[in-house]
């Protein structure tokens, strides 16, 4: 009994030793896009990614994060990547009609409190198991 419990407990450190953590960088436009072509997203909120054109913004309403995760067994990372960027994009816009804000500028990736900026791409990161995506922006009116 002692030595399958040692057995078990030399399999569980080694799994993770071995926990996987790949990063993933992909172009926030194909999501957008992949949610409005599904009807996830209306289009009536734009995000605007840090460093991106932005409209000129009329009224800042406030921060927010979305951190989304999903089930990454058996999935492709890019694929389950995009899944999990579109429910962010899908919390940020039903925050920000709650807002009444049309926009969410200086959008990034903030995983684990850690921001990266990028013009074009967010940043997922792939586990074993488990695929998340953390975004950070506000909420804004932007000229149309």
């Amino acid at each position: 009994m002692k030595k399958m419990a040692l057995t078990l407990l030399a399999l569980a450190a080694t799994t993770l030793a071995h926990a996987r953590d790949d990063v993933v960088v992909l172009p926030l436009a194909d999501v957008v896009q992949m949610g409005l072509d599904l009807g996830k997203l209306d289009g009536s909120v734009k995000f605007y990614l840090s460093g991106a054109a932005t409209p000129r913004v009329s009224a800042q309403l406030g921060d927010d994060v979305s951190n989304k995760k999903t089930n990454g067994v058996g999935k492709d990372d890019a694929a389950a990547c995009k899944w999990a960027a579109l429910s962010a994009l899908m919390a940020f816009e039903a925050s920000a009609k709650q807002k009444d804000a049309n926009a969410v500028v200086d959008l990034h990736s903030f995983y684990k409190r850690n921001p990266k900026k990028d013009p074009v791409n967010f940043e997922c990161h792939a586990g074993n198991v488990v695929i998340g995506v953390a975004l950070k922006g506000t909420y804004a009116r932007v000229a149309k």
